[in-house]
């Protein structure tokens, strides 16, 4: 399945059989602190950096109408973001993964160990990596 925004994943999710839980977490990019001038020169390009995560949230489908409302919500918080990533729990695993479920997340985005997640950057486009 091809999901080009964060409504096609919105509308993945909710045909899913079993109930969902989203877990979200918002990182920001930036330029890694032992860098070359090369890799500083792309990150100013607006490619490449590191994500670092700043913020994070579960949310179930019916707290969630669309990607204004979270854009909207993480905005109110002060905290600025580049991208979200996103993961989600089903049915029995959402009373115990909760909190394990976005931990791992986080330690991921440190680790760049992000392609198990779906990204969306700030205006809900789907982010793919190279």
């Amino acid at each position: 399945m091809q999901l080009s925004n964060f409504s096609d994943f919105l509308a993945a999710a909710r045909t899913q059989p079993e109930a969902q839980r989203l877990l979200f977490v918002f990182a920001v990019a930036e330029l890694p602190q032992a860098h070359t001038p090369g890799q500083a020169r792309r990150f100013e390009e607006g490619c490449g950096g590191a994500l670092a995560p700043v913020m994070c949230v579960d949310k179930g489908l019916d707290e969630l109408a669309d990607f204004g409302v979270l854009a909207d919500e993480s905005r109110a918080t002060g905290q600025p973001w580049d991208m979200v990533f996103v993961a989600a729990l089903a049915g029995e695993q959402q009373a115990s993964g909760i909190d394990r479920g976005l931990k791992m997340m986080i330690d991921a985005v440190h680790r760049g160990a992000i392609e198990r997640f779906l990204a969306f950057d700030p205006d809900g486009h789907a982010v793919r990596f190279a």
